[in-house]
């Protein structure tokens, strides 16, 4: 049989220009949508637009249809109660609604309550008209543009998508298909001896729907998509044999939604925000139908498809389903699904970021690491082996602030990069289960949130000791104290060791979850979570809370202590003698240390969150980079190699290695006339005396 396609098109135009009509001006609007006045009403009363009017082709040549203006007193509550009352104008209220739910951020819970139950009653009514059935679908358009929610609303809203499936089968005044940006509304009648009804809708520039983008072949059994991945969504419904056997027309329906703003799932999350296009097929009470669906996957930047589930709406659950639907394949061109009865359907996909994974460390960090590495250990071992000959230092407190950065220094070089990366793309399931989430995390594997914790742990580590190595520079100044206050020590382990553990503990038990440890450290290496999927920085997320913070307290606490060091020390001898400079270089080398056993250079990590131009970004990381990355060498050179004790060692260790003793062979002779005497062997030490060769001959005559 000859196929009998049904298409909206148009012959001259798709849109009416712009135009002033009975003194209200209107936009360049499409083809059968409505287009709004630039006067508006008070904004004492509702401050929305004071007219409306539809673009229509009825004579060939677009133009706009009859002015509907509003009562700017109306309300919502207004309209519903003279609906109730059989009483007003049917026409003039279903348009006065449709203007009053035109601005979405206008659309309280309590007012998509009442227009969706305005809106349920008017295509429910015995007098409706076509022009007020497109006002009423209008409406419920533009409510799938709010955001709030309500048990009311959803209750509402449940009613009015029922609603809108009997509304599709009835052929009401003719009104076969109504199409606004968010929602489509088709109705058809189909022969007896068709084999099946295929209803397309295909992709637009600017995603909304409009009339000549919905096709309808009303006999074919194919499920058919275009090659180029124009085919939004595509239904086909193939007729059981008894069905044809009839030899009636039946009536079918068809209501394809924008969004599931309709259909709010308490199993399926959508966390990262997206929406799926909702189509409802009605045919009645029959049963034997082979319904084949093919949805356009949603487009979620730096993201794969992980999964999908093919579902149906139920209304007894009040949430979506697997049962009666299957998986069928899935490719470029669409997402394939087969169900056995019709209802509202939906394709809930999961998805999966594609994680751009950080590249190895430069060779600037390798050889400021490195360098550290040695300094620190080099530095806490001198601590340790000289404590007893340097009552007056603070050892336990530098040794503290070496051992923290130590660590951080090791595990950052060895652990940092992720060993479990996610390169391999996700492999979908034959199975149709539901997904929890429109996103998927990978669960936690351990190794990179050990290494997360560990680094949190001794970077904080780091920071409390040297605001400890601080406080106790500024007890010592401030009480003239040759030693540590009585107690001090016992109050800086607890605090040193134990306030880290406090920050990380709470970190880990507010953010960290095992089947989403994304939520407390980052994929594309080890360490806090900072951004969001589109890369901004998320003060939600732990790297803010967790450590810019309290690390912030800390360098600006530890930037008040330098100051009122450099103040005090530079006060203790105000008039300088011939030494002047020598002083001066002392007290200032005496700052500078304290500055960088504090860690202020990490105060540049701070000015790099700032925006800059890239030259001055370009330099304040190379900066960062090189400062932070050899702190642990500029504390051996400032603490441990300048100090008198080490130039002691040093120089007797150097002493001794260049004095080594070498046993030197001697032998002396006499010589006489006709007589020979016996050789004497003697071994002699020469002395250090570098002048001289380190060994000699001596021949007595």
């Amino acid at each position: 049989m000859k196929e009998l396609w049904v298409m909206v098109v148009f012959a001259t135009g798709n849109f009416c220009n712009s135009i002033i009509k009975g003194g209200f001006s209107f936009p360049r609007t499409p083809v059968g949508w409505f287009a709004y006045s630039n006067v508006f009403c008070d904004k004492k009363t509702t401050g929305l637009p004071k007219a409306s009017a539809r673009c229509l082709n009825d004579t060939g040549s677009p133009m706009f249809g009859p002015l509907h203006i509003l009562q700017c007193e109306i309300t919502l509550s207004d309209i519903q109660g003279n609906i109730s009352s059989s009483s007003g104008d049917l026409l003039q209220l279903a348009f006065s609604t449709q203007i009053l739910t035109y601005q979405k951020h206008q659309l309280s819970a309590d007012n998509i309550t009442t227009a969706a139950q305005i809106a349920n009653t008017l295509l429910q009514s015995a007098k409706i008209t076509e022009d007020i059935a497109v006002a009423a679908i209008t409406t419920i358009s533009q409510l799938l543009n709010a955001s709030e929610e309500s048990t009311q609303e959803r209750d509402a809203v449940q009613s009015l998508t029922e609603t809108l499936e009997i509304f599709s089968l009835d052929q009401h005044n003719n009104v076969s298909l109504v199409v606004q940006p968010n929602l489509a509304v088709q109705s058809v009648q189909v022969p007896s001896d068709s084999v099946g009804i295929q209803f397309t809708a295909l992709t637009g520039s600017s995603g909304n729907f409009v009339a000549k983008r919905i096709h309808l072949n009303i006999n074919t059994s194919e499920l058919i998509a275009d090659k180029g991945g124009s085919t939004d969504v595509q239904i086909v419904i193939k007729f059981p044999p008894v069905l044809r056997s009839k030899n009636t027309n039946y009536s079918i329906g068809f209501v394809l939604y924008q969004n599931d703003q309709f259909f709010r799932s308490k199993a399926f999350r959508a966390s990262s925000g997206t929406s799926r296009r909702v189509i409802s097929a009605n045919l009645g009470q029959v049963s034997g139908l082979h319904v084949e669906m093919l949805f356009k996957p949603t487009a979620v930047p730096n993201t794969s498809l992980h999964d999908f589930a093919c579902v149906s709406w139920n209304y007894t659950l009040k949430d979506w389903s697997t049962f009666g639907c299957s998986k069928v394949n899935h490719s470029e061109d669409g997402l394939r699904c087969f169900c056995n009865h019709t209802t509202n359907f939906a394709v809930l996909m999961s998805f999966r970021r594609d994680f751009k994974y950080a590249e190895a460390l430069n060779w600037i960090t390798i050889l400021g690491c490195s360098m550290s590495i040695i300094g620190l250990s080099l530095t806490i071992t001198f601590q340790m082996v000289t404590r007893k000959s340097r009552k007056t230092n603070p050892t336990v407190l530098l040794v503290s602030v070496c051992v923290c950065l130590l660590i951080f220094t090791l595990l950052f070089m060895l652990g940092v990069d992720n060993l479990h990366k996610q390169l391999d793309k996700p492999e979908i399931l034959e199975d149709n289960v539901l997904p929890p989430s429109d996103t998927h995390t990978e669960q936690d594997r351990g190794p990179c949130t050990a290494v997360a914790v560990l680094l949190q742990y001794f970077l904080l580590g780091t920071f409390t000791w040297n605001t400890l190595f601080a406080t106790h520079i500024f007890l010592m100044i401030r009480n003239s104290l040759a030693t540590s206050p009585s107690h001090f020590t016992a109050y800086t382990m607890a605090i040193g060791w134990g306030l880290p553990a406090v920050v990380v503990a709470l970190t880990l038990g507010i953010s960290y979850r095992v089947d989403d440890p994304l939520g407390y450290r980052q994929e594309e290496f080890c360490w806090l979570a900072a951004l969001d999927p589109k890369g901004n920085f998320d003060f939600k997320l732990p790297m803010f809370w967790g450590f810019l913070i309290p690390v912030a307290f800390m360098l600006m606490f530890n930037t008040v202590m330098l100051v009122y060091f450099a103040v005090t020390t530079c006060k203790t001898n105000p008039h300088l003698t011939s030494t002047r400079h020598t002083s001066m270089k002392k007290k200032f080398l005496s700052s500078f240390s304290l500055a960088v056993v504090l860690g202020l250079s990490w105060i540049l990590g701070y000015l790099l969150l700032i925006p800059q131009n890239q030259t001055m970004y370009t330099i304040l990381n190379i900066s960062f980079c090189v400062l932070t990355t050899t702190q642990g060498l500029q504390i051996f050179i400032l603490f441990t190699a300048r100090t008198a004790i080490f130039k002691k060692k040093m120089s007797s260790a150097l002493k001794s290695v260049s004095s080594a003793g070498i046993p030197l062979h001697t032998r002396k002779f006499s010589l006489w006339r006709g007589e020979h005497s016996d050789k004497v062997e003697s071994y002699t030490q020469q002395g250090t005396d570098l002048s001289f060769p380190p060994w000699s001959t001596q021949t007595s005559s």
